[in-house]
């Protein structure tokens, strides 16, 4: 079910960046109202989208009030509000604002069910495995790896914060065994991931090897859903070169599908506990 009234992803990246905006320039709601001729009331619903249209004019005025001056972001700014209804739309954001939009919506999340094949799901890796994962990357300057890596932990404040999200995790046992920054560093990953699994929010299931052939040997996708009706799901699926999102419903429903049909070839979430001690134990005896 897809309301005409529900805020696009779009619109509700731009309403995240003009917060932002507001917030660095160290004006309140009622200050930049002020300061633009309009009501606090006027900004507030920008904010929160629910103005679905804003004027060029007034996104230029804000950005003005904001100090919001680089060109390409304007752009981007101007391109979010017009709201153009192609698909997989992200990527073509993604140099200006980084990626910072998925730990944003993350962060509004009420649930995400998130399928990994590979590696570690990004929310439960601990730094130094995380540190280990982006030396192996592109990325090699050091700075650039601990920027990423302290990105990446504060993402995770997510799950123990005073209403956290609940986080339902499938993973390959190839993400398991895969030997990222050695057996110690590995042995302290999988223990952080059963002292997660501990948490009522956090359920992680594995699916092993024996499963065979299933839904999911595709790329590892996350559905994010929101507590707030006017907020539909919507899918993130990351790729070499892009981070796409979908908003579709049919598209939406395909991955549900497919996230039920992977926790069905799923071992339970204590079986799971059992299978990830065991690979702990295994390596703690070898280090």
């Amino acid at each position: 079910m897809h309301h005409s009234h529900s805020p696009t992803l779009r619109l509700r990246r731009l309403a995240t960046e003009l917060k932002q905006g507001r917030e660095q320039a160290k004006l309140n709601v009622t200050q930049a109202g002020q300061a633009l001729g309009w009501t606090a009331s006027k900004i507030s619903k920008i904010e929160t989208t629910e103005t679905k249209r804003i004027s060029s004019a007034d996104l230029d005025k804000m950005m003005d009030l904001y100090k919001i001056t680089d060109p390409d972001k304007r752009r981007a700014m101007h391109a979010l509000a017009r709201d153009a209804k192609e698909r997989g739309w992200w990527s073509k954001y993604r140099e200006v604002f980084g990626d910072q939009a998925l730990p944003d919506f993350e962060a509004e999340a009420s649930v995400i069910r998130c399928f990994e094949g590979l590696v570690i799901p990004g929310l439960l890796q601990t730094p130094e495995y995380a540190e280990a994962l982006f030396q192996g990357g592109r990325y090699t300057g050091p700075e650039d790896i601990e920027r990423r890596v302290q990105a990446r932990i504060a993402r995770r404040e997510i799950l123990t914060k005073f209403d956290p999200v609940r986080l339902r995790v499938v993973m390959d046992e190839a993400a398991l065994r895969r030997m990222i920054g050695g057996p110690q560093i590995m042995a302290a990953q999988l223990r952080h991931l059963l002292y997660m699994a501990e948490l009522p929010n956090v359920d992680i299931q594995v699916l092993p090897f024996d499963a065979g052939s299933h839904a999911a040997l595709a790329a590892p996708f996350s559905i994010l859903e929101f507590s707030d009706p006017i907020n539909p799901p919507i899918v993130h699926v990351d790729t070499i070169t892009d981070s796409v999102f979908f908003e579709q419903p049919g598209d939406v429903e395909r991955y549900n599908a497919t996230f039920g049909d992977i926790q069905g070839a799923a071992i339970s979430t204590s079986q799971a506990a059992r299978f990830i001690d065991d690979l702990a134990k295994t390596l703690e005896s070898a280090s």
